[in-house]
């Protein structure tokens, strides 16, 4: 239990240093807003009712896809200079 505890304060101390929320909040404002216009385009445009919930998770995958490639990838190379 205790080595669970650890691990997880090390995967969120990674995910919120070197840069990584940042760079995540870059690559989910751009792939979010290319995928929500491809996905709604014709709710931008006054054809259809808009879906707030899917614009919210369109650019929540793409922050959380970047998130956990960039620890796992820290973590990796922790574990591999550490053993």
């Amino acid at each position: 239990m205790m080595n669970e505890v650890s691990t997880l304060k090390r995967i969120c101390s990674c995910a919120l240093s070197n840069g990584i929320p940042y760079r995540s909040f870059l690559t989910a404002l751009v792939v979010g807003t290319i995928l929500n216009a491809i996905n709604q385009g014709d709710a931008f445009m006054g054809a259809a009712p808009v879906n707030w919930f899917k614009i919210i998770l369109t650019y929540l995958v793409p922050y959380s896809v970047y998130t956990f490639g960039a620890v796992s990838t820290q973590m990796g190379r922790e574990g591999s200079a550490g053993g």
